[in-house]
């Protein structure tokens, strides 16, 4: 995947979060729903403040334990795949929550969101980053989210920011009726893998080429 640097230099951080999301109409993401979100949620609140020069570019930035906000574009394109030919994406798990930023953006487009994440440190920044939106639809859990969230199943849809080598049972399993999972898979290569559960079947379709953090079990 070709990422292209935005230039954030000089600007203020509205207009250069609606440059973000302009430059994301011009490479291809088409749902407007979509779009709005990502522009109502101001990445720069999210990265530590050594990086807010480059909150905007669209790129993906490290948030500390080897972990990384992802790149807005990739967000984008997730959410257009899961969004697509639906009303919202009604009660949504996220697996790695990070620093919160997909979970805010997700709180403008679901129902309910879960974000999980195994990482104490993180987990504490990701709320410590919500607080002051006050989003009364976002939940977030200190778990393996290999695991799933089984008190709050089933979802309508699951994100997942972590690339596994095959997909989870358990996320197949707590995924409801006409819901929709996506999430990366491979090693050295990965691709967007969308999964839509219909009755007992499991249609899989593959989508772009991308690089995530691996998904990993266990909590720390």
């Amino acid at each position: 995947m070709t990422v292209k640097r935005i230039e954030s230099g000089g600007h203020t951080p509205h207009r250069t979060l609606a440059r973000l999301v302009e430059r994301l109409r011009e490479q291809g993401i088409r749902d407007e729903r979509v779009l709005q979100a990502i522009g109502k949620v101001p990445r720069q609140q999210f990265v530590e403040q050594g990086l807010a020069y480059s909150a905007y570019d669209d790129t993906p930035l490290p948030i500390g334990y080897q972990q990384t906000i992802s790149q807005p574009f990739v967000v984008a394109r997730m959410l257009e795949l899961l969004h697509a030919g639906r009303v919202g994406l009604g009660r949504t798990l996220e697996v790695g929550a990070g620093c919160g930023y997909q979970a805010a953006v997700l709180s403008h487009l679901a129902s309910d969101v879960y974000a999980v994440e195994r990482i104490r440190p993180l987990l504490d920044r990701a709320r410590d980053n919500l607080r002051p939106f006050r989003f009364a639809n976002v939940r977030l859990k200190y778990a393996d989210g290999s695991l799933g969230l089984p008190e709050a199943a089933p979802f309508d849809t699951i994100i997942v920011a972590a690339a596994a080598r095959e997909v989870p049972q358990a996320l197949k399993d707590q995924l409801a009726e006409g819901g929709r999972l996506i999430l990366p898979v491979g090693g050295l290569n990965q691709v967007l893998l969308l999964v839509e559960r219909q009755g007992g079947v499991f249609r899989e379709s593959r989508y772009e080429a991308v690089r995530f953090v691996p998904l990993l079990s266990g909590t720390e």
